[in-house]
């Protein structure tokens, strides 16, 4: 049974979908003016892990991740270069998804576009003026906490009386500075602003506030009441709260049963911020060489719960770890073993305990330590097993599929097919054995990083040398 930690009860819970096999998620994706950097992608990577797992246990799941293309950064960006809105954020659009691709997280069913989605915020808004929950103020609509009396619950505001939230100058700014009857509440609708885009609707002339964007677009797509919210920490205030002030004003339901959310991730021990240097995203990290399947092994391999000191040493471990998992890979399909009368010791309880170990630690609210321990605790007892002839031919099939099954939750390699290499691969081999033979080692040091970057590692040996394809495109990037 899976048990996640639910930020809004503050504790793990047996996870129990609304609807029995179907589970409905919605992740705050990216807003669109900049490259996503490494941080938000450990948040996207922790999501990717969710659903994957959800998935490996037999749940149908729809996920949605909402894309920001309309609020103050994307429209500063815009009027700096000059060009229209849609044309500036779409070129982050693009990277985003091929950034995606590259850490192979899983595409969700559904990427709807703030700009897109207009007329749904518009009665969204528009029922909550009529309850009450709203106010128009100076061209703006703008939220009234003090008509909500279970605003802060999510992050657990301090209150001097029950709904009352405490004094602005005690209370993290909201990042829209508008006049409002409360210096708490928060904007739903911006008014029109000399040289900014807007929409023409009936409740006036503006662009919608970050809020109400994503209540709006989850609602739509997965209903008033769904099943898990999930996103990075800093997103619990003000952002999530006002999510769910905002959708249970208006429908009277509970908007959402689990909340997940991943911790802050740390640059050499250290807040990322450009302005000390270790600021990176996925591209910059690309071109200094490093694999995108080490960037993702590294950013999965702390639970979600727990800070992440994301630095260039741990790729650099993250890449020897999955060198030697490959290698694994690759003698599981070279070890052909004909022992007389079959093993000495049946390995086939050690492989089923492995993967009840494995699925233990996922069922504990995603313990991907755990996890990870089961399947490289596997592997030094099959190494073992393997050297005393303690292991069958089937078991070794058997790893192999387990091993593809939890990389199946992994998602941390890419299995190719075993010994091909093209007639273009074989000349490039033979030219640098024969680079070597004519001591060119610039050449073959040149001609040797070419063939690692398909996959293929040469072995140097004193009577000559070997070469072998690893099982997956790790080198590839």
């Amino acid at each position: 049974m899976l048990y996640l930690y639910n930020t809004l009860t503050r504790q793990k819970e047996k996870f129990l979908p609304i609807k029995k096999g179907v589970v409905k998620i919605y992740s705050c994706g990216p807003t669109v003016y900049d490259y996503a950097h490494i941080g938000n992608f450990r948040a996207y990577v922790f999501e990717d892990i969710l659903r994957r797992y959800l998935k490996y246990k037999g749940y149908q799941v729809f996920q949605v991740m909402n894309i920001t293309d309309v609020d103050d950064k994307t429209i500063t960006g815009a009027k700096k270069q000059g060009v229209g809105l849609k044309d500036w954020t779409q070129e982050y659009i693009d990277a985003f998804f091929k950034d995606l691709e590259k850490l192979n997280i899983e595409r969700v069913e559904v990427y709807p576009r703030a700009t897109e989605h207009i007329s749904e915020m518009v009665k969204l808004i528009k029922t909550l003026l009529k309850k009450g929950f709203a106010y128009k103020k100076d061209g703006s609509i703008y939220f009234r906490i003090s008509q909500f009396k279970n605003y802060g619950r999510l992050v657990r505001l301090p209150t001097k009386q029950a709904g009352m939230p405490l004094s602005n100058s005690e209370l993290q700014e909201d990042a829209d500075e508008y006049d409002r009857e409360n210096p708490a509440d928060f904007v739903l609708w911006k008014k029109t602003k000399q040289g900014e885009p807007f929409w023409e609707t009936d409740i006036g002339n503006g662009r919608p506030g970050w809020h109400i964007e994503c209540s709006a677009m989850s609602m739509k797509y997965l209903g008033e009441s769904f099943d898990i919210h999930s996103g990075g920490e800093d997103n619990i205030f003000p952002h999530h709260e006002n999510e769910i002030a905002q959708s249970e004003a208006a429908t009277g339901k509970k908007f959402v049963r689990y909340w997940l959310h991943c911790k802050f991730l740390l640059v050499d021990n250290e807040k990322m911020a450009k302005s000390k240097g270790n600021f990176f995203t996925l591209r910059d990290l690309l071109d200094k060489g490093y694999n995108p399947l080490a960037i993702r092994f590294l950013l999965l391999s702390t639970h979600y719960r727990h800070s992440l000191n994301f630095t260039q040493n741990g790729i650099k471990q993250a890449e020897e770890t999955l060198r030697k998992l490959s290698d694994f890979c690759l003698n599981l399909n070279k070890t052909n073993l004909h022992f007389r009368g079959g093993a000495k010791i049946s390995f086939k309880n050690r492989i089923k305990s492995a993967k009840k170990e494995f699925e233990q630690a996922m069922d504990d609210d995603l313990n991907i330590s755990a996890a990870l321990a089961s399947l490289f605790n596997l592997i030094k007892d099959t190494n073992k097993a393997i050297t005393n002839k303690e292991i069958a031919s089937d078991d070794l099939n058997n790893i192999q599929e387990l091993i593809i099954k939890i990389n199946q939750v992994l998602g941390i390699l890419k299995f190719d097919a075993l010994e091909e290499i093209s007639e273009e691969e074989k000349k490039l081999i033979k030219q640098r054995e024969d680079a070597r033979r004519k001591k060119n080692f610039e050449l073959a040091d040149k001609i040797r990083a070419k063939l690692k970057r398909k996959g293929i590692i040469l072995e140097d040996e004193k009577n000559g040398g070997s070469w072998k394809k690893i099982p997956l495109t790790f080198y590839k990037n």
